[in-house]
């Protein structure tokens, strides 16, 4: 049989593939989701009834200033996983009621002093895995209904005092993998709805005594991974409603413990990871604490040498310790 070929011209004249953009918005949908990791450009032509948009996982790497312009009604900001560098300071001033604003994992270096003047009504920002050096106290002057802060997993080396103090209605605040070696007693003035406070993975070596002293509702302290020596004492005396201590991998000899007020749970207490030292006043602290140790078998003793490699837990229970 013959090959019947269509003529060239036909070939010709067929019209080359359209070139599609990434997410195109459509009409009266108020939740816009794009992952397109083609994407560039923020998209355009949303419509002014939308309450949420997501732009996450793309190659979104610059916002123009009028990026949101007519998204007046918007609530939810989700720009994770992108390449952002940079933020234009007035790219909030059109959305006033935004109340959620995730920009997890870009490159964010800095962020402009007044950007966040105008949303007031922000509820939850998180800010984790940049490259911020430094947390401005201007960022927080008008954020007085913020309830979750996330900066973790950043660079920053210190927090100034009195920095979260126009926070008051603020209940979670995670500062975790930074590089802070030190916090001064007035870094968490203000904080007095707190109830989650995240500090582990920096490179804290000691506490004033009266860090915790601002923050009497706070329910669950990470401190873990640091570089902790010694706990002052009476450190945790304000710290009422504590259900979690992480205390696990620093280089603790020594405990503190927050006063019980029964009836309620015991507190979970992890301590593992450290070289304690089981004396009477650690075995006590133990048999007396309403405390339940969330990792047993690697809560070691170091000193004194009889007592190396037992477990914190079981010296506690014995009765045969010299106490």
């Amino acid at each position: 049989p013959h090959l019947i070929l269509p003529p060239p011209l036909l070939l010709l004249a067929l019209p080359p593939p359209s070139a599609t953009t990434p997410c195109p918005p459509q009409p009266n949908v108020t939740r816009f989701v794009c992952t397109d990791p083609t994407l560039r450009t923020f998209p355009a032509g949303l419509s002014p009834s939308t309450v949420a948009v997501s732009v996450e996982f793309t190659a979104l790497a610059v916002l123009v200033p009028t990026a949101l312009a007519g998204l007046s009604q918007l609530q939810e900001l989700h720009l994770s996983s992108n390449r952002l560098a940079t933020l234009p300071a007035t790219l909030l001033r059109p959305v006033p009621t935004l109340r959620v604003l995730d920009l997890t994992d870009n490159v964010l270096a800095d962020v402009p002093d007044d950007i966040f003047a105008t949303t007031c009504h922000l509820q939850h920002l998180v800010l984790r895995q940049n490259r911020l050096r430094a947390l401005r106290p201007a960022w927080f002057r008008h954020l007085p209904r913020l309830l979750w802060l996330d900066v973790a997993a950043n660079a920053v080396t210190e927090v100034p005092p009195g920095l979260f103090r126009p926070l008051g209605s603020l209940q979670s605040l995670d500062l975790s993998h930074n590089q802070l070696m030190s916090l001064s007693p007035d870094a968490l003035a203000g904080l007095r709805a707190l109830e989650r406070l995240d500090l582990g993975g920096n490179a804290l070596g000691t506490l004033s005594p009266a860090t915790f002293a601002p923050v009497p509702a706070l329910c669950l302290l990470f401190l873990q991974d640091n570089r902790l020596r010694v706990l002052p004492p009476e450190i945790f005396v304000p710290l009422r409603h504590l259900r979690v201590l992480d205390l696990a991998q620093n280089r603790l000899r020594a405990l503190e413990l927050p006063p019980r007020s029964p009836p309620g749970p015991p507190l979970d207490l992890d301590i593992s990871g450290n070289p304690w030292d089981c004396g009477c006043r650690l075995l006590a602290l133990l048999r007396e604490g309403d405390t339940h140790l969330v990792t047993s078998r690697d809560t070691l003793c170091a000193t004194p040498p009889q007592y190396r490699g037992q477990e914190v837990a079981a010296m506690s229970r014995a009765g045969d310790t010299g106490c």
